[in-house]
């Protein structure tokens, strides 16, 4: 019965069940709930007796392992879950408070917005306006622009509505009571809302009654065919009904137009304008602001006052010598209240007309071809009739004035100011400027006249010049006689273009004045030809050069500025040319020639010759450099642009300049030939006993010999006139190659005479004469060595024969050619010189040769 009991027990005791009600109370204990457990489990082993086995803790272990393992899972999904759900609430808060922060600064903007649009309801002219205002204003503005829209709408309902009406009545009664009430109504907007309906019925007629307007198109738009008489016999003619009334209309638009200009009604004035510009593109309404412009009528009745500028006026502006006195005073004060006009009738413009830059080029045209055009062509007109260079004066600076003028216009804008004004106002300006002046330059008009004017003023300068030398004596025959044909022809030319301008019928009085005063001639003189000249008139002068490169350095300056430049080139070589043949060949290479020729005609005189002709040279070599300063600097430098002009002009200036140069050289080496020439005649007449005195006192008294004396006063008489002709290095090479001649001269002369003792002290004596006269010149030191080599030759004949054996021993090299190239004696000129002395057959001298 016990095993019987004790069989009835399960193998594994249950264990006590618990709930998570029992883990989650507040009193639960972790080391109270393990101790209950155990102590369980000891109380239910102790019951089953002594005879059961000892406690076994293995299976509770693995129980309570088992559960360990259980509760670490439930707990770390436990904690992920946490972790999820945190970060989940984190992210709600996030977007909670972005949430907020914009719904706050939506309300705090809709606040401003409501705050904004209330100030500028209720203070539309309050100046002050916070930035947060500009939203609530664009939505007034949009709510009043909506507002524009539907009240354009109905405006253009109400318009067709009319339109219709009116076509209806016009094409079915022939009438136009509707346009006429409108126009009779009076108000300007009247007006200008009947011309527009007129227009567009105009449109509608030529559209739906092709028969007025001369068409036959077999089916109208009505149904109506060409062979219906009856339809024909009631339509009425719809094209002439309306032109007519548009012409009406037109007039009363026109005259509206201008008491609106009178009374400045800006806005006024620009519906007219526009309207008038769909008629015939506005030409009536600009035709109407520009003709009956005040200025215009005020100017026409100044346009018939001549030109009445006081006569010493006149006379400056014909005057070459006289600086040009500027704009002429009427075109002056015209161009100068031009430019005022412009300026305030552009703002009105601007305002007055919607297509302002159309009627501001009209208003320029008429402008520059009207006031302008007419005044200066009156102005140039009256130059012309002083002289040619009052002309190209006055032509000069009215071209200078008003492109002062128009920069000025360009400048200041117009109707774009205070902005510089539009590409197409600045190119009619610039296009109106140069159509001014068109007639005057086109082509080689111009340039004609400038080289006409200076060739005027250069033969009225050179005329008695011309004169004088045409007079002088010429060589009959002969090679210069040959080379200076060319420059006689140009002079006598220049002559006889001076005398043939001078009885011209078209010369005016002020210029046939000019050129007299120019020339230096009375009018009363009948024959111009056989005036009376002095040798001062055929001199050359850097005055009258000076004069001749001002005039023309005015003539390039008006070259430049109206001239194109492209023909810039072209221009300045006909301007080298004139300076050249004038200047050049007429001027300076005329008195060359003439000192040339009087330089070879004595080169073998037998009186002593005159170098007067010298002072000549240096004046012809100042201009000469004068000019070729104003060629390379000015004339060649304008002709860069074209290589082919810039390469002739070079050419021809190279030409010009080498020509005067060879002259000025050819004189030079010709009086040094004249000179040497004189001296050695001079030194022929050299006495034969002026070395060989038997009375010791007339040594003494005397200074030098007659010959001596001569020959240095000729050389101090053509020192002054070298120096008048050369300076620097030029008179330097003349002095070196005129002192190398005379020395040879007096090297070869002292060998032909004998000379005793007391000679010798004269023979030293005109040494040191010819010696001091030559050093007078500005020498190289070679050139001076030379010279001094002639003093050796006095002390030759009064040394004694010891003193003549230590000279022999300091004698030039045996190979040395001459003694004036090796600058020392050599041993056949000492020996000429010893055996001129007295006492050459002396033992003591005879002793010296004999060592040589």
């Amino acid at each position: 019965m016990e095993r019987a009991s004790s069989g009835s027990r399960a193998l594994f005791p249950k264990a006590p069940s618990f709930t998570i009600e029992d883990f989650s109370s507040k009193d639960f204990i972790v080391r109270d709930f393990v101790d209950d457990l155990a102590e369980n489990a000891l109380s239910s082993n102790r019951r089953s007796g002594p005879a059961q086995q000892a406690f076994d803790p293995k299976p509770l272990i693995r129980t309570f392992e088992n559960a360990l393992q259980g509760l670490g899972s439930l707990s770390e999904e436990l904690q992920a879950r946490e972790s999820d759900l945190l970060s989940q609430v984190r992210r709600a808060e996030t977007q909670h408070d972005q949430t907020v922060d914009t719904l706050g600064r939506k309300l705090e903007q809709s606040i401003d917005q409501f705050e904004a649009l209330d100030l500028t309801l209720n203070n539309p002219n309050e100046n002050e306006r916070v930035s947060r205002g500009e939203g609530g204003g664009n939505i007034a503005v949009q709510i009043g622009e909506k507002l524009e829209e539907l009240d354009r709408k109905r405006r253009r309902a109400q318009d067709a509505n009319f339109l219709v009406q009116c076509w209806l009545q016009v094409s079915e009664l022939g009438e136009l009571g509707l346009l006429q009430g409108i126009q009779l109504n009076g108000s300007s907007e009247n007006k200008v809302r009947c011309a527009v309906i007129a227009h567009q019925l105009l449109k509608i007629s030529e559209r739906l009654d092709p028969a007025a307007w001369g068409h036959s198109n077999g089916l109208h738009r009505n149904g109506a065919t060409n062979g219906d008489a009856e339809t024909i016999k009631k339509r009425h003619n719809t094209r002439e009904m309306l032109e007519k009334f548009c012409e009406t209309l037109e007039q009363d638009l026109l005259k509206q137009f201008n008491n609106s200009y009178r009374k400045q009604n800006f806005d006024d004035m620009k519906e007219c304008a526009k309207v008038l510009y769909d008629f015939n593109g506005g030409a009536s309404v600009i035709a109407v602001f520009v003709n009956q412009h005040q200025f215009f009528i005020d100017r026409d009745q100044l346009m018939a006052d001549e030109v009445t500028t006081d006569g010493k006026t006149w006379e400056q502006l014909a005057d070459p010598d006289a600086e040009p006195p500027g704009v002429e005073p009427s075109l002056q004060s015209l161009i100068d209240e031009v430019k005022i006009v412009m300026q305030e009738e552009s703002f009105i413009i601007k305002r007055a007309f919607p297509y302002y830059e159309t009627v501001l080029i009209k208003f320029i045209q008429r402008v520059f071809q009207q006031s302008i055009q007419q005044r200066l062509e009156m102005v140039l007109e009256k130059a012309n009739t002083i002289s040619s260079l009052a002309f190209l004066r006055s032509l000069h600076s009215s071209r200078s004035y008003i492109g002062t003028l128009v920069e000025d216009l360009k400048s200041h804008g117009l109707t774009e100011h205070p902005e510089p004004c539009s590409t197409q106002i600045a190119q009619t300006l610039d296009q109106q400027m140069e159509e001014l002046f068109v007639p005057y330059i086109v082509g080689n008009s111009y340039i004609e006249r400038e080289k006409k004017s200076l060739e005027e003023l250069f033969n009225s300068l050179l005329f008695k010049y011309n004169i004088y030398h045409s007079r002088r004596k010429k060589a009959p025959t002969g090679f210069m006689a040959s080379l200076a044909q060319q420059t006689n022809q140009l002079m006598a030319s220049a002559k006889d273009a001076y005398l043939e301008r001078l009885e011209s019928s078209d010369l005016t009085p002020t210029q046939k004045a000019m050129m007299l005063r120019v020339a230096g001639v009375q009018d009363t003189d009948k024959n111009k030809n056989d005036i009376e000249v002095s040798e001062s008139e055929g001199v050359l002068s850097t005055d009258t050069a000076k004069r001749m490169l001002k005039w023309l350095a005015e003539s390039v300056r008006r070259t430049l500025e109206l001239g194109s430049q492209s023909d810039t080139p072209k221009d300045v070589a006909i301007l080298l040319n004139l300076l050249l043949t004038n200047m050049g060949q007429v001027y300076v290479e005329t008195a060359l020639e003439a000192a040339l020729e009087k330089a070879t005609s004595q080169e073998n005189a037998k009186t002593e010759p005159d170098l007067s002709y010298l002072p000549s040279v240096r004046p012809a070599v100042m201009i000469s450099s004068m000019m070729n300063h104003v060629i390379n600097t000015v004339l060649i430098r304008l002709a860069e642009p074209n290589t082919t002009v810039r390469r002739s002009m070079e050419a021809q200036a190279k030409m010009g300049i080498e020509s005067i140069e060879r002259k000025a050289s050819s004189i030079m080496k010709s009086t040094v030939d004249v000179i040497v020439n004189w001296v050695s005649k001079s030194l022929a007449t050299q006495k034969k006993l002026d070395f060989l005195p038997k009375d010791e006192l007339s040594i003494i008294e005397s200074l030098q010999t007659p010959t001596c004396t001569q020959i240095c006063l000729f050389l101090s008489k053509c020192t002054k006139l070298i120096n008048q002709a050369v300076d620097g290095a030029n008179l330097e090479v003349f002095g070196n190659e005129l002192a190398l001649e005379i020395q040879r001269l007096l090297f070869e002369h002292f060998k032909k005479f004998k000379v005793n003792a007391t000679g010798g002290l004269m023979v030293t004596k005109d040494i040191a004469k010819y010696v001091a006269t030559l050093k007078e010149w500005p020498l190289s030191k070679d050139v001076e060595a030379a010279v001094e080599l002639l003093t050796e030759i006095g002390y030759l004949f009064i040394i004694g024969p010891e003193a003549l054996r230590e000279r022999s021993r300091n004698l030039a090299a045996a190979g040395a050619a001459s003694s004036i190239a090796a600058k020392k004696l050599v041993k056949a000129d000492f020996k000429a010189f010893i055996l001129s002395r007295e006492d050459a057959r002396s033992i003591g001298v005879q002793s010296v040769l004999s060592s040589l």
